[in-house]
């Protein structure tokens, strides 16, 4: 089997997470459970078969400090920061052509930087099986999450043939990706079987990949080839930031997987949250009272029920409510009904809009 790479994604701005999730330190790099940050029990996660001089992430050069304090184990060298961000292809394929230099033929594994994953064991054997058929098949491998209920914030993944054969862990050859549903057409696809939650994880030969890329995004693979080029250069940083600037931003869904034919899944049955807003980390969260609520810090609930409510500084008094988030941060708080989680991206927006950065 070829040498084991990992990039984690750590560029998002996580703004369903504010008020914590900040311009310079956003969700990824906050403890929303337990002392260690997301970032750094992903690392932790990969680290325990990837050797650390291998692992690469991805972030976004607003983030290059908090990064630094939170990725100490890992070269320097590994840590890639995008001027700007340009969706998922752009940050994968920038990062392959990292890899390529050590092993063009390695196996990369791409994983998102704020997913919730228990089960570490059951983990590790799902990409081991996926880096299998990259390697044997030379494949392009999705982990697809058994859905447990027809959620409409995930993409799915439709499975086709079950090259399972005697291993332990499920996996199939891909029919199709399918954009994020409307709640009718997730219940069908819950019915019909065969369809998995698109967790973001992939895995693939660094070379494959490439290949894919040059086929089905040629540009991009231009600029990207450009970059490279330029590798521990002087003129680097500024070659990057002027090319980079200019690349298409698209996601590594729509620019390959929808369009490649060597795509296969791995069926992923550990424990799996990504964490897409307060209400989620309420849902999750096994430490609630007898009431229902949860959170953390100094809080005091009065006839409060079925809550998140958390306090960075200071004392945080709920009183009569029920199905509501507060989250208290600094010198701001948010206050809103647990449905509404999702509409905190909003909040973020008018912030922006009224150039309120203080708060960002």
């Amino acid at each position: 089997m070829q040498d084991i790479y990992t990039l984690i994604m750590a560029g998002g701005s996580g703004t369903r997470f504010w008020p914590r999730s900040k311009t310079r330190k956003p969700k990824q790099y906050l403890n929303i459970f337990g002392e260690d940050s997301l970032l750094e029990d992903t690392i932790k996660r990969f680290s325990s078969f990837t050797p650390e001089e291998n692992i690469y992430i991805v972030s976004s050069a607003t983030q290059a400090e908090v990064l630094e304090k939170q990725a100490t184990m890992l070269p320097k060298k590994n840590l890639i920061y995008e001027p700007i961000g340009r969706n998922t292809l752009p940050c994968i394929g920038l990062a392959a052509m990292y890899a390529e230099q050590e092993n063009k033929d390695g196996i990369m594994v791409v994983a998102p930087s704020d997913h919730l994953i228990t089960n570490t064991e059951l983990f590790k054997d799902t990409v081991l099986a996926a880096v299998k058929i990259a390697d044997e098949r030379d494949g392009i491998v999705t982990i697809g999450i058994s859905p447990t209920y027809p959620a409409t914030g995930y993409g799915y993944v439709k499975t086709d043939e079950d090259i399972t054969g005697d291993a332990k862990i499920p996996q199939f050859k891909v029919e199709r990706f399918v954009e994020k549903p409307n709640e009718a057409t997730a219940t069908s696809y819950l019915e019909q079987g065969g369809f998995y939650w698109n967790s973001g994880l992939f895995v693939f030969k660094v070379s494959v990949f490439l290949k894919a890329v040059e086929k089905f995004a040629p540009a991009l693979y231009a600029d990207l080839r450009k970059i490279q080029a330029d590798f521990g250069n002087p003129t680097y940083p500024q070659t990057l930031d002027t090319i980079y600037r200019a690349v298409e931003s698209i996601s590594v869904d729509y620019g390959i997987m929808e369009h490649a034919d060597n795509i296969y899944l791995v069926e992923g049955n550990f424990d799996w949250n990504d964490l897409g807003s307060w209400e989620s980390v309420y849902l999750t969260d096994d430490k609630k009272d007898e009431n229902g609520n949860a959170g953390s810090g100094e809080t005091v609930l009065v006839d409060t029920k079925n809550s998140y409510v958390y306090s960075d500084k200071g004392l945080v008094a709920v009183v009569g409510l029920e199905d509501v988030i507060v989250v208290q941060n600094g010198n701001t708080t948010l206050v809103c009904k647990r449905d509404r989680a999702e509409d905190v991206k909003k909040v973020v927006e008018q912030l922006k809009s009224g150039k309120h950065d203080e708060f960002l």
